[in-house]
Order: structure tokens, then sequence, then C-alpha cells
């Protein structure tokens, strides 16, 4: 092996197998570009990033571990968003969270005025 070198099979791989992903419109609505890393919490990227960040929640963007995915000014797209596995807990990044995942703010509030349990 050659320091560097990969060794890529040749069937493809697929990412993210059995995962419900999404597909949401996104905008870059500030003056600089915005990059987001595959693992970051979708819903707490950059405020300029327009979309709708409560169908963001608990999900990351489907792009392979390691990437990222950049928006420049005005840069207007769909992206694909996967939920988050794992235990689903956020720590950190715009301290939105900083916790448990589900459920989502605001859900169990709306599920206890219905009269059941989140």
């Amino acid at each position: 092996m050659i320091p560097g070198e990969y060794r890529l099979a040749q069937d493809p791989v697929t990412l993210n197998a059995g995962r419900e992903a999404i597909e949401l419109a996104v905008l870059n609505t500030g003056d600089r570009p915005v990059q987001v890393g595959s693992h970051f919490h979708f819903a707490e990227v950059n405020a300029a990033l327009e979309f709708d960040r409560a169908q963001a929640w608990g999900r990351r963007l489907d792009i392979p571990a390691g990437t990222a995915a950049r928006f420049e000014p005005g840069d207007a797209r769909t992206v694909r968003l996967v939920p988050l596995g794992g235990r689903r807990r956020v720590y950190g990044l715009r301290g939105q969270v900083n916790g448990a995942l589900d459920p989502q703010p605001g859900r169990q509030q709306d599920t206890e005025q219905e009269g059941g349990t989140a």
C-alpha cells in the first residue's frame, strides 16, 4: 500500500441505507459563504440560511462523512437530510438543544394539550 492511497471497492457504496430522507429548499440570505459539515445538526446551522428549521430538527445532511456542503451568498438549492443516529443527543453548536433531540420543542406541549403523552 502506498501512503495516502485509496483502495475502492468495485460496487457502489449506499449511504444512509434505510434512513428516511427528506428534501428541503435552502437559501443563503447572507453576504458570506456558509459551509455545513456532514454531521452538523442542520436545524442549528448559520442563521443566514433560510429554510424550514422545524422540519430539519434532528437531521443532518445526507452526504458522505467528513464532507461538507457550501452555500454561496444568494445560493438557493434543495438538500437531502437524514435523521441523526445513535443516542440522538446534541451538545454545543448554537446551544439550541444541549441534550436529547426527542421530543422536539413544541411537539411535547402540543401532544399534552391533546391529552396524550410525548
